[in-house]
């Protein structure tokens, strides 16, 4: 993050001071390295209007979803009791996730082991943005005429009903945006989730992420849009395997909406 303005938990504590908003990086948003960019996308939003944020930094550890999908409860509740207890001593009330399975995991499940805050993906803060005014995006440039097509994490939509927030950001670029057959509560997993992402694929005759590609590529996108760093890696690597990595951009919404205020 070095040249980008970032404070932790604890700076704000040693100032006598409390952050408006806690922004959960995440796993993948801190390890790897194309999630690190979105990351930084919204990072540089929430610096752009002057947003109160904060990070754990070194005191976030996992949020347990991977351990839970794999039916390992006990390690499960104790990284969320780890994490629960980190942000309580913080007195943390609002948390914004740049990852659907921590935006799952911390609105959902985190509440019946003493973890109850505000939870909200960073698809609804920046549509909360727009809305009230604090961005702007004016003519939509880059992305004006281009034709984008959203792909539904799983754990975004059918878990959690968030389909309009990241059509209406997506709006705002002045694109064209297209649906493919299977969206909305009909979307289909990209195949990283239930900790899917961490093992070798199971016997069959295709991958679930060239599956859903397909589904992509029908629509002829010029940018497949996401809102989950798994989703991102999958739906890169599907457009890998087609061959059509010069054409078809696999973007996360705030790498979109940060690209077109010049961030």
């Amino acid at each position: 993050m070095s040249g980008i303005k970032v404070h932790t938990m604890a700076e704000y504590l040693a100032k006598g001071e409390a952050p408006d908003l806690l922004f959960w990086v995440g796993c993948a948003g801190s390890f790897d390295d194309r999630a690190k960019k979105i990351t930084k996308a919204i990072v540089k939003i929430l610096n752009k209007v002057d947003t109160k944020f904060a990070v754990l930094g070194a005191e976030e550890s996992c949020t347990g979803d991977p351990a839970k999908r794999a039916g390992n409860e006990f390690l499960f509740q104790m990284q969320a009791m780890q994490n629960i207890q980190i942000m309580n001593e913080y007195k943390v009330r609002r948390i914004v996730t740049g990852c659907p399975h921590c935006f799952n995991t911390l609105k959902n499940e985190y509440p019946e082991l003493g973890g109850n805050y505000e939870v909200i993906h960073h698809t609804q803060l920046i549509q909360e943005l727009i809305d009230s005014g604090k961005l702007r995006i004016e003519d939509g440039k880059p992305f004006k005429g281009k034709k984008i097509t959203f792909h539904d994490p799983c754990y975004l939509g059918r878990a959690n009903d968030v389909y309009e927030a990241p059509r209406k950001v997506l709006e705002t670029l002045d694109a064209e945006l297209v649906e493919m057959k299977r969206c909305k509560t009909k979307g289909l997993c990209c195949g990283a989730g239930g900790a899917q992402m961490f093992k070798e694929a199971e016997p069959g005759n295709k991958e679930v992420n060239v599956e859903r590609t397909e589904d992509a590529m029908e629509v002829n996108p010029d940018i497949i849009a996401t809102g989950c760093p798994f989703c991102n890696t999958m739906m890169t690597d599907g457009v890998k395997l087609a061959n059509k990595g010069d054409s078809v951009h696999v973007m996360d919404i705030a790498e979109l909406i940060a690209q077109a205020q010049d961030l």
